[in-house]
């Protein structure tokens, strides 16, 4: 048995200016399959994690047109969430000053030919300092394991997601985030072959998003992973419009 423990990590997902949860391999410039929208301002949701000392969420922006509902977002709780979506070495520094507590970078480490360039991650790290950025390594899966995709999950890179991967990155970051983009926003379970092989490394700490569907899967992400994953929940979780997981309950799984 481990000591480790899993805790639950919020998010708050940006398209097109709104908080939205969609269907992760749906996005495209023409739009996505979308789970929820909200009526409600980014800062709403920022407001609630942080009255409930939720840290270490993250914020994505899901394309263009959501600076400033990410801005929004970020400043209203300042230290308590993190930034990804458009993250370059151009706009990091920003990001940080703004209040972000840290960066997630994912396409802007491969370049136009979808080729890993890994000078960009430790000039990432140089300029942040790699306690402050998440590499982000979502991935869809193959006929030999996984592959990173980059793009808005889009476009698969020269990069298989394994633990040579982990180690090889590891000292640019503080964590990583991994979607797992065939099953994101589809409630109907998580990748349980990913979450055990993320949880036999023993590195840095990673965040695990993609198909939770109800308690029950949170707490096989703890079982598999040896406490050693953390997870994110959107579209099943009430606050997003979903109906397997209340946000009562996961706040309070964070404290048992």
């Amino acid at each position: 048995m481990t000591n480790e423990k899993s805790k639950f990590r919020p998010c708050i997902d940006l398209h097109d200016g709104q908080v939205k949860q969609i269907v992760g391999g749906t996005l495209t410039d023409e739009g996505a399959t979308e789970n929820f929208v909200s009526g409600r301002p980014s800062s709403y949701f920022s407001n609630m994690f942080r009255g409930d000392d939720l840290r270490g969420g993250h914020v994505i922006q899901l394309g263009p047109g959501n600076q400033l509902a990410a801005e929004e977002a970020i400043t209203a709780y300042p230290g308590g969430l993190q930034i990804g979506g458009g993250i370059t070495d151009g706009n990091a520094q920003g990001w940080i000053d703004l209040g972000a507590s840290h960066i997630i970078v994912t396409s802007w480490l491969f370049d136009h030919h979808s080729k890993l360039q890994e000078r960009r991650a430790e000039a990432l790290a140089n300029l942040v300092s790699p306690q402050r950025l998440v590499i982000d390594l979502s991935c869809r899966k193959s006929q030999t394991g996984w592959v990173v995709a980059m793009n808005r999950w889009q476009t698969l890179t020269d990069v298989v997601l394994d633990h040579a991967t982990l180690d090889r990155l590891s000292p640019y970051c503080d964590e990583f985030l991994i979607h797992a983009a065939d099953v994101e926003g589809k409630c109907q379970g998580i990748d349980c072959e990913l979450v055990a092989m993320l949880g036999q490394w023993s590195g840095r700490k990673i965040v695990y998003a993609g198909g939770v569907a109800d308690m029950a899967d949170i707490e096989a992400i703890q079982e598999i992973s040896n406490g050693r994953v953390d997870v994110t929940v959107g579209s099943a979780l009430d606050i997003f419009g979903g109906s397997g997981v209340s946000y009562a309950e996961v706040v309070r799984w964070n404290l048992r």
